[in-house]
Formats: C-alpha cells, sequence, structure tokens
C-alpha cells in the first residue's frame, strides 16, 4: 500500500494545501490529504505531526511533481527574498524539519529552522 501512494509536499496549514489541491484536481489529477482533519480540529500540532501531507497516486508523481512545481512557493526570508543556496545560488529552497531525537519529536517548535535546496540538496541554517 506505500507504493500504491506518493507523498507529492507537507503543509504547515490546512489552507496552504487547499491551492494545490485544487490546481492538480483541475488537471485530473487525484489528490488526498493525511491529516487533514487532525490539523482541523487542533491546528497547534501542525509541527509535531508533520503538517498536512498532499499525497497523489504513485502513477501520477512526475505529472504531479511537474504541475507543483510551476506553482510552488519557495521558502522567503523576513524580508520577502528568496533564501539563495549557499553551494549552487539556486532560489529554489523550502523548510525542512530533520526532527531526529525524542526532544524534537515531543517539542519540534525548539527545532532551529532550516532550509534544503531543491536544485542541489544541500541542507541551511536560517540567517
Amino acid at each position: 500500500m506505500e507504493d500504491k501512494f506518493y507523498q507529492l509536499a507537507s503543509f504547515e496549514y490546512v489552507a496552504d494545501v487547499q491551492i494545490v489541491k485544487g490546481k492538480l484536481e483541475s488537471e485530473g489529477i487525484p489528490v488526498f490529504l493525511r491529516d487533514e482533519n487532525t490539523l482541523n480540529s487542533d491546528p497547534i500540532i501542525s509541527n509535531a505531526i508533520g503538517g498536512v501531507k498532499l499525497q497523489v497516486y504513485s502513477k501520477d508523481k512526475e505529472r504531479a511533481l511537474e504541475i507543483y512545481n510551476e506553482i510552488r512557493a519557495y521558502a522567503v526570508d523576513n524580508f520577502g527574498n528568496p533564501i539563495i543556496c549557499p553551494n549552487c545560488k539556486a532560489q529554489k529552497s523550502e523548510p525542512y524539519y530533520n526532527r531526529k531525537g525524542v526532544f524534537y519529536k515531543l517539542f519540534p517548535f525548539f527545532e532551529k529552522r532550516k532550509y534544503k535546496c531543491l536544485n542541489c540538496g544541500m541542507i541551511t541554517n536560517s540567517n
């Protein structure tokens, strides 16, 4: 059953995933939202459970990724400027959460914000 679905992305807020869901469905790709109802009832635990997971059928993965990459919002700093990868200078990063260790699983808000470059895969700390 695990290989039946592909997790395209994860979103901190339920409202954020609705835009991507609508676009994918308008293109004929069925979308499934994992943990949506949990976060609708208690949004404070979003970081603890990893947000709302947007999933598509594995057979739709390539097309869904293509559409998502056209409309996705990349990470920005506090001034609205794109996060720039120090390795490859790409402006395509997204927030990254390691969640290793029991402490960060229980208290995820203590984990420092990190970003993962979608171009080269380098993980950097926020400045």
